[in-house]
């Protein structure tokens, strides 16, 4: 029951002055205090006792510790925790971590040169590429045009294709690759087989292929690799490439072989798939491991098929590059 002024007081209150109620309300009020207060004040410790911090709901965040306080803690952990502290501390300060060195492999820091042979410009640039250069055991044309397969597939779009799609497998591998031209640039025709000897030069090549396929009559088919000779001549000496230039004749080769299924060409080589000449001046003028290879016969129907199918163009350019790779130790 309420006991306000709005309330009508007991009976037996009537005979107590007005002065008299109020006295005896705050003194029945302050009783009532006195008693509940410590009441509740142990049902708080209670509950708090038991509850302990995990059944806490979630509050305000603490404010940071004081530096004394903080001190007090690092005093405390452990020696390992410490040093723990002390290492992120410091690479707090320093900024994030530095990212992780790429692992060096055996083909790190290598260069190969592609050099796809002429130049679909070629044919209509048949001046140009008529001047003489020298190639150290002689003088010959500039460039040529290539060979063609009977229905008009150039050699130069063979070649360039297949140097692009081995460029792009290189390169995954992580190796540099440098292309001698590239169709739709400002060259129009060529380069010359001196300058295409001396790109690969320039570049401290490890290895240089150059792409071909071969332009003779029906029924001769297969790939070779063309190895130089050891010429000693005007601006020719090939006496250190020998060597390695056969190495990697060789790798290709048996890689080329295996991948495309292609046999050794049936019509020169004795069927080994490698031929050895002193007459080509991308060769003779070559101080860096140096080979070419004719993939097949652009005039023979069945290898034909197969030089102008994209499917088996890529096949071509896996096998070199894994000639390639094994040839620099990958």
């Amino acid at each position: 029951m309420r006991y306000d002024d709005s309330s009508p007081a007991p009976e037996s209150h009537d005979s107590i002055s007005p002065d008299q109620r109020w006295y005896a309300r705050r003194s029945t009020l302050a009783v009532a205090v006195a008693v509940l207060a410590p009441t509740v004040l142990a049902g708080w410790v209670l509950t708090q006792t038991l509850t302990g911090t995990e059944g806490q709901r979630p509050g305000p965040a603490p404010h940071p510790a004081s530096h004394a306080a903080a001190a007090d803690a690092k005093s405390s952990a452990s020696p390992g925790a410490q040093a723990g502290a002390s290492a992120s501390a410091s690479a707090s300060a320093s900024g994030p971590a530095a990212a992780p060195a790429p692992a060096k492999g055996p083909l790190t820091g290598k260069t190969v040169v592609i050099d796809p042979g002429h130049n679909t410009g070629n044919f209509q640039h048949t001046d140009e590429i008529d001047r003489q250069v020298d190639i150290g055991t002689n003088r010959k044309e500039c460039d040529t045009t290539g060979t063609t397969t009977n229905s008009g597939y150039m050699e130069a779009e063979f070649s360039m294709d297949v140097s692009r799609r081995l460029r792009t497998i290189l390169e995954g591998r992580g190796l540099k690759v440098v292309l001698t031209h590239e169709a739709g640039t400002a060259r129009p025709w060529g380069p010359c087989i001196d300058e295409r000897a001396r790109i690969g030069n320039e570049a401290r090549a490890d290895a240089v292929v150059s792409v071909h396929a071969d332009g003779v009559s029906q029924g001769n088919r297969g790939y070779h690799v063309i190895l130089p000779a050891k010429v000693k001549a005007g601006g020719a000496d090939t006496a250190a490439i020998v060597g390695p230039s056969r190495q990697l004749g060789e790798r290709i080769g048996s890689n080329f072989s295996r991948t495309t299924g292609s046999a050794p060409a049936n019509y020169l080589g004795s069927g080994t798939g490698l031929v050895v000449r002193d007459d080509l001046g991308g060769l003779n003028l070559s101080t860096r491991p140096k080979v070419f290879i004719e993939c097949g016969n652009m005039r023979d129907s069945k290898d034909a098929a197969q030089l102008t199918s994209p499917e088996w163009r890529q096949k071509a350019a896996q096998g070199i590059a894994d000639g390639i790779v094994g040839f620099l130790g990958g």
